[in-house]
């Protein structure tokens, strides 16, 4: 595969070693339809958080420009859990939502032509399998329209194939099109699908937001 230009954070290499995982398949956007989202009790009490700060802070009011399907609070805890999803697995953040950003526009219920669902566009098997490795509880794909389970098995996910491949931009084309079918084209020598890494690359580097006074 060609190597990409070096100026581009998403093609720098994972640093095993140190556990350090800097941020930054070929198709383009896949088509999403919306399902109908759950309807909360009208009585549902929202617990009191401490208030966002900082990238969590960011994170949430990027989200809120998007129609979602999720009330101002679910946008606040899925900020907070992707933060600390993508800190625990050594990933930048940024990275999750610029991943999230191509695969959903943030539409907590959109559906791929495939079957993907969800912000993170999980596969119902990949997200059973992953359930199983992180103890979560798996009573069917429809879970994959929960924002929380959703974020913490595409991130899981996205770190796994990060160490399986030791390259980010590899991992995002696994990520798109399979690993299978990359683990193919590296054994035949081929050249690597560009597009949905340059894609993320593209949102990665357009949605650095500035630091939180």
């Amino acid at each position: 595969m060609k190597t990409p230009p070096a100026t581009s954070l998403l093609f720098i290499a994972i640093q095993l070693a140190s556990c350090d995982t800097l941020a930054p398949t070929a198709a383009g956007l896949a088509a999403v339809s919306a399902a109908p989202p759950a309807v909360s009790a009208p009585d549902a009490v929202v617990p009191a958080l401490a208030p966002l700060r900082g990238i969590e802070r960011e994170i949430a009011d990027h989200i809120a420009r998007y129609d979602s399907g999720l009330a101002p609070h679910e946008v606040e805890e899925l900020a907070r859990v992707l933060v600390a999803e993508a800190n625990h697995h050594a990933l930048d953040p940024m990275l999750v939502v610029a991943v999230m950003h191509v695969e959903s526009r943030f539409n907590t219920f959109a559906v791929s032509p495939v079957g993907a669902m969800g912000l993170m566009q999980v596969m119902p098997g990949t997200g059973e399998e992953i359930a199983r490795r992180l103890a979560i509880p798996w009573t069917g794909p429809q879970m994959l329209f929960d924002p929380i389970v959703n974020v913490r098995i595409g991130t899981e996910y996205l770190k796994h194939l990060a160490m399986r491949y030791k390259s980010i931009p590899t991992a995002l084309a696994a990520y798109n099109w399979g690993p299978g079918h990359i683990d193919r084209r590296i054994r035949k020598g081929s050249q690597l699908p560009q597009e949905y890494p340059r894609l993320v690359s593209e949102v990665y580097d357009s949605n650095r937001f500035p630091p939180s006074s």
